[in-house]
Formats: C-alpha cells, sequence, structure tokens
C-alpha cells in the first residue's frame, strides 16, 4: 500500500540507497515472521545491494510490568488480555505455531516468559548504532520465542549483546543511560504519526507499506514497486 504521509524529505536525494524501516516488537510471533518472510523477499530481489534495512521499537503493550501476571503461561497472558477462553488462545497459539515452522522457525512457545520488552528495545537501540540492528532483533526474537530467556535480565541481555558483538560496558550502557529509551519511545511517536497500529510494519522511501507478515511474494512485489518509484526506472 501507499503511504500517506505530509512528509517532504525526499529519500531519493538523501540516499545512495533506498530505506526499509521495520517497526517491530520482540515479543510478537508475526514479526519474527514477518523477519524471515522480507529476508526471503529481500535475497530474490536483483538490487538488495541497494537497500538499507532499519529496525524500528515497537510496543504492543508499553505499560506492561516488567513481569507481568501469568508471565510464565504465555496463554493465559494473551487470553486475559484479549479476553478470550484460555482454549481458544492455546489454539490460536498452535496456528501460529504451524505457521513459524513453514517459515523455517521453531517457537517453544510453553518455554515463554511474557515480559515488557523496553530493555530489549534499548539494547536494540544501542546495536544499530554499531550496524548490529538485524543481529539484536535475531538473537532477542531466538531467545524469547525458542529459548524461553527472561528478556527482562541484564545478564541475559549482556550475554546476548556479547554474542553479536557488543561488550558487557556497552550493554550496560544501554540499560541505563535514558538516552537509549528516548529512542525507543521516539520510535513509538514517529510510528503513531505515521498511522502504525500493529506490526510488524515496513515502511519503504516513506512512500509504500506493507502491514503484517505478508508472503514473500507479495513484499518482493512492493519492493520491486518502490524501487522503481524511488529509482526513476
Amino acid at each position: 500500500m501507499q503511504l500517506k504521509t505530509t512528509e517532504t524529505t525526499d529519500y531519493k536525494m538523501m540516499e545512495t540507497k533506498m530505506k526499509i524501516e521495520i517497526w517491530s516488537d520482540i515479543m510478537c510471533p508475526f514479526c519474527y515472521i514477518g523477519k524471515r518472510n522480507f529476508e526471503t523477499a529481500l535475497s530474490q530481489f536483483a538490487h538488495n545491494h541497494k537497500i538499507d534495512v532499519e529496525w524500528k521499537s515497537f510496543q504492543l503493550d508499553p505499560t506492561m510490568p516488567e513481569l507481568p501476571e501469568h508471565r510464565n503461561d504465555v496463554y493465559s497472558y494473551v487470553a486475559e488480555m484479549k479476553g478470550m477462553p484460555y482454549e481458544h488462545s492455546v489454539k490460536a497459539h498452535n496456528d501460529v505455531n504451524q505457521y513459524a515452522k513453514r517459515v523455517g522457525l521453531d517457537y517453544k512457545l510453553d518455554k515463554v516468559i511474557v515480559t515488557n520488552t523496553l530493555k530489549g528495545h534499548r539494547l536494540i537501540q544501542l546495536a544499530k548504532t554499531k550496524g548490529l540492528g538485524a543481529s539484536a532483533e535475531e538473537s532477542l526474537f531466538a531467545a524469547y520465542f525458542t529459548n524461553g530467556q527472561n528478556l527482562n535480565d541484564h545478564n541475559t541481555l549482556i550475554a546476548i549483546g556479547k554474542e553479536i558483538g557488543l561488550s558487557e560496558e556497552e550493554v550496560t550502557e544501554a540499560l541505563t543511560n535514558d538516552i537509549y529509551k528516548q529512542k525507543v519511545e521516539e520510535d513509538l511517536k514517529e510510528a503513531r504519526t505515521l498511522g502504525v497500529q500493529g506490526v510488524p510494519f515496513f515502511v519503504i522511501n516513506r512512500r509504500f507499506a506493507i502491514s503484517g507478515a505478508r508472503q514473500p511474494a507479495d513484499m518482493l512485489a512492493t519492493i520491486e514497486k518502490a524501487y522503481a518509484d524511488w529509482s526513476g526506472s
């Protein structure tokens, strides 16, 4: 779809690569699936060397306590949050699990520790400054959905940071310096300005958008259309 925006910035004039921004939350199962579908689409795009990808922070529930009630039972947590029967939540998660398997992801939803994702996003914001945004997203997704790790635990986040090439001091800085919290809040504000109501949400050259974990072929078609518009080809 084409974005409705009043922004006048000409990304083509500013950049030598076309910009794709991805708003995502690391506790969103469709965001991890969307990441895989996007990677598949991008691998099939002839001009993928001309693409600059930036990950943006989004929180599905920024008011969530650090460790909410039902933190060890994602089925109960979602059932209560959405006001649905527990059995319906289990079925919905089983459906998501099957979808994840089709794109090569191994969700272990019974191991998930539900938590506020702010600290994880602070880590992502730091990683972005080191060119490690995609690596941080991947590691945090895997930690949450497959490994059952607590993304509110400092030691866990330090270990994840080290795995992707950050130092303990750098991760500690991300978790304690409010500038990284501010960067998260700026991404959330920007999402509201663009009318983002759910994630994943892909914004291409601030002119086109992809909402949701679309199939790779659909993503590729939009990327190609946006690239033709950006490059004038």
